[in-house]
């Protein structure tokens, strides 16, 4: 194992728990020294629209900490801990863990490291779990009894945090191990581009104009009845944040769709709808034949337009089948998992003629992008010879 890296915090090690601003002060001192530091949220948000950070767990230079913000005043001490661009934050699938930290500091840590993308590229599939990650690294066995405890109670029991703090513990000890075997494969920097998304802002700031596209459904919908849907789905992500309630409650998906569909222009039509909820007309029927009428008055240009889903010709298919052959071969000569470099609706851009695809893009490039753009051009062939696929 490499020196670079820090020592890792030991099994028998006693879990600290944080809930003051004098002793966050001084678990960040404590940890402003180290290398690599690893962090792990709880949060609560089945009844909110923000997640609500219910607990920080953080692992470096033999120390294992639970932070609990509904104690702790103050946690400037470790968002400057997490913006320290001498410390890389390793998380394992970081996503919710770096959006709810953009939500409570309005920053993003930087650098990251994310366990669950690095697995990747060392042939342990697309999403692995964190506790098969720490079995195959550390063949270590976690529990998994706490997995739906609801964190915004307290007290918290001993066997929460230890629960907690085993989501840092053991992290700390596989990334240098993965750090070590990445490298050794020459693979380590290929991750830059990937992490470096992460702590990109925009991921977390959904454009309120295109939401509409997320909503199930929205393919029965034609012209000024996209205009109405895209309004409405604004309105409601407004509403959702102002209020801090789930989206759903203010308005489900469904009933979205059925509302843009039949365009009621009166709250008295709203009650017409079947499984409209009496209540939400109460409280927003006014402002939801509001927003109609406005969506309704928009010209035409302004009007959203459906992604037409162009359907593929028999070549095409067979190209497609051609082409995800290639990558898989490639994948399995790098011992990465096929999902991991590309997938069907990207290849299927990629034969329509878009080239701004990950496949082109980074390591995946390298790894099968230019033998697919050779085959494409014609300087390669597949064949199968001697009871193997192969490209030549």
């Amino acid at each position: 194992m490499s020196d670079q890296h820090n020592s890792p915090a030991n099994q028998s090690e006693a879990t600290r728990l944080i809930t003051s601003t004098t002793e966050l002060i001084a678990l960040c001192e404590e940890l402003a020294s180290a290398k690599v530091v690893a962090v792990d949220t709880e949060f609560v948000r089945d009844k909110t629209y923000f997640p609500k950070l219910c607990l920080v767990q953080v692992a470096a230079n033999n120390i294992v900490a639970c932070i609990d913000p509904l104690s702790v005043k103050d946690l400037s001490p470790l968002n400057n801990l997490l913006l320290d661009s001498g410390i890389t934050k390793v998380f394992h699938a970081a996503r919710q863990d770096m959006e709810i930290l953009y939500y409570t500091f309005n920053s993003l840590p930087r650098p990251v490291f994310d366990t669950q993308i690095a697995a990747t590229l060392l042939g342990l599939g697309e999403q692995i779990g964190y506790a098969n990650l720490i079995s195959h690294f550390l063949k270590k066995n976690l529990p998994k009894g706490h997995a739906r405890a609801d964190w915004e109670q307290r007290p918290l029991t001993q066997e929460q945090l230890e629960y907690a703090a085993n989501d840092v513990r053991y992290l700390i000890q596989a990334y240098p191990l993965m750090v070590d075997k990445l490298s050794a494969n020459g693979r380590l920097d290929w991750l830059a581009d990937d992490f470096a998304e992460l702590s990109d802002v925009a991921l977390y700031q959904p454009a309120q104009e295109e939401l509409w596209q997320r909503i199930s459904g929205q393919q029965k919908l034609r012209g000024v009845q996209l205009a109405v849907l895209q309004q409405l789905a604004a309105w409601r992500e407004q509403t959702a944040m102002r209020l801090d309630k789930p989206r759903k409650w203010i308005l489900p998906d469904d009933m979205l769709i059925t509302i843009a569909m039949q365009m009621p222009s009166q709250t008295t039509q709203l009650h017409r709808i079947r499984g409209l909820n009496s209540k939400i007309i109460e409280r927003n029927g006014n402002e939801i034949i509001k927003v109609m009428e406005t969506a309704r008055s928009l010209p035409e240009s302004q009007w959203p337009k459906a992604k037409a889903r162009r359907k593929l010709s028999k070549q095409q298919e067979a190209l497609m089948d051609s082409l995800m052959s290639i990558v898989k071969l490639q994948a399995a000569q790098h011992e990465i998992s096929t999902g991991a470099i590309t997938s069907k609706s990207e290849l299927e851009k990629l034969v329509n003629g878009d080239h701004d695809i990950m496949l082109l893009h980074g390591w995946r490039v390298g790894v099968a992008g230019q033998q697919v753009l050779d085959f494409l051009d014609g300087k390669t062939r597949l064949q199968y010879k001697n009871n193997r696929l192969e490209l030549e």
